[in-house]
């Protein structure tokens, strides 16, 4: 879901201005979206393996299963590959902006995960994943979905306002992914929030991560902006009561707290999609109001 959720997003704003979706670009934009985290995953796995930080607590990592790095990465430069050639088809159907946009998220990526940078390792990976699935992916899909503009401006303005919500809870995805292995990354030199912060400091911002992706969401209906609909996206507080309840009593526990990176993800996930189907149907409830 994690890079997904701009198109879907994209999609649903556009069905509730009133505007054509093409359904064509969608297919091909989240088909290409699922290869290039195929490629996030897995480079991050061989990245992670050269500094030996997932030897220990990451048994789902494929260089851990297949004990063959070279592999691992030969699958993930081909993933890369074909993600952008199918963003690049997608571009040359609406704007060159759009493979732009992609190049722009895949290279915050490798900052994130790659040699020299390792970015992540400094702490910086949650920066890094807002803007990411945020503005960038949001903007070029947005673009991807309008009719064919090859000159066209990036959207920068309703790419704010709908990713920045939705990207938030996509980074506390990551934030979570921290507390059961704090050891493991200490130990390695991944200085992570949660290793920056202690446990307990770090599990008592995520109620604020919560609220504040929420709150983003919610704020352009309070300015009219957006139609009540759009509240949908607060069926993602139910994992994340869970989620909060979790870390809260047993941040230091790690055997206890491996899948809170998992609530989180219902939480970005539910949201997000929550926010999308409000915005959608907004002018199919419009046209059932009485007059």
């Amino acid at each position: 879901m994690l890079f997904r959720s701009p198109v879907l997003l994209a999609a649903g704003w556009r069905l509730g201005r009133g505007l054509p979706v093409r359904i064509d670009q969608l297919l091909l934009f989240l088909l290409a979206a699922v290869v290039l985290l195929a490629w996030e995953n897995l480079a991050n796995d061989v990245f992670d393996a050269d500094t030996g930080v997932d030897a220990e607590g990451k048994p789902h990592s494929l260089v851990n299963l297949t004990g063959r790095r070279d592999r691992v990465a030969l699958l993930a430069h081909g993933a890369l590959l074909l993600g952008l050639v199918l963003m690049a088809l997608v571009a040359l159907r609406s704007s060159g902006a759009v493979l732009a946009l992609v190049l722009a998220c895949c290279g915050l990526g490798y900052l994130y995960q790659g040699p020299p940078f390792r970015w992540g390792y400094r702490g910086l990976g949650e920066p890094l994943c807002w803007l990411a699935f945020g503005p960038c992916a949001t903007a070029a899909a947005l673009l991807a979905l309008a009719p064919a503009a090859p000159g066209a401006a990036i959207p920068w303005g309703p790419a704010l306002a709908l990713g920045s919500g939705p990207a938030l809870a996509t980074t506390l995805v990551l934030f979570c992914s921290h507390f059961h292995q704090v050891a493991q990354d200490a130990a390695h030199g991944k200085r992570s929030p949660v290793v920056q912060l202690g446990t307990a400091p770090a599990a008592a911002l995520v109620p604020w991560f919560i609220a504040a992706s929420l709150a983003l969401q919610g704020a352009p209906v309070l300015l009219g902006h957006w139609a009540p609909s759009a509240l949908l996206g607060m069926a993602g507080l139910l994992p994340a009561r869970g989620l909060i309840q979790l870390l809260r009593d047993h941040h230091d526990q790690p055997a206890r707290i491996v899948g809170s990176k998992f609530l989180a993800l219902r939480f970005q996930a539910l949201s997000g999609l929550g926010l999308a189907a409000g915005l959608a149907v907004a002018p199919f409830l419009a046209a059932l109001q009485p007059r």
